[in-house]
């Protein structure tokens, strides 16, 4: 219920400000897209999508530099920006979402199950956020999703309203 509140949420500011969202995901594969396209009105303002599992389909698709991912890997705070920043560029949207962690049940290139970072990508800059999860992978995937739509309405309340 949290999830499709928050996408609610974040869809409805978007709709007032008239600007687009597109994302970019690896460990929710798709869920924050389909939870974003439950909202009634999203067609005026989701662009599109890249669920980008693989390692390298990061650097293809999303635009994350080769280099970025062979140092720190997947996982990263980095990473999860250059993605929501890819989204934002390679669909043409005005501001880009990503998701990047480990959602179990083993870790991932030491890196633990529950680390995620959920980034916002808009006109003035990128934010990330750094999350520490418990639970089960649907919970990590869940919460994930909530997240990173919940920093994006944090995001769009702070900043100015375009002209």
């Amino acid at each position: 219920m949290e999830m499709a509140v928050a996408a609610a949420a974040a869809v409805h500011a978007l709709v007032d400000r008239r600007q687009t969202l597109a994302t970019a995901e690896s460990l929710t594969g798709g869920l924050v897209a389909a939870t974003i396209v439950e909202i009634p009105g999203v067609s005026a303002v989701y662009r599109g999508g890249l669920v980008v599992y693989a390692t390298e389909l990061k650097a293809v698709l999303a635009g994350v530099p080769e280099d970025l991912l062979a140092r720190r890997g997947p996982v990263d705070r980095e990473v999860a920006a250059r993605l929501a920043e890819g989204a934002r560029d390679r669909c043409q949207a005005d501001w880009g979402l990503a998701t990047t962690g480990v959602a179990g049940p083993e870790p991932q290139d030491d890196k633990p199950v529950g680390l995620v970072y959920v980034a916002v990508a808009g006109p003035d800059g990128t934010q990330v956020r750094e999350l520490t999860l418990t639970g089960n992978r649907a919970a990590i995937r869940i919460e994930s999703v909530t997240a990173v739509l919940r920093l994006l309405t944090d995001v769009l309340r702070a900043a100015p309203a375009p002209v």
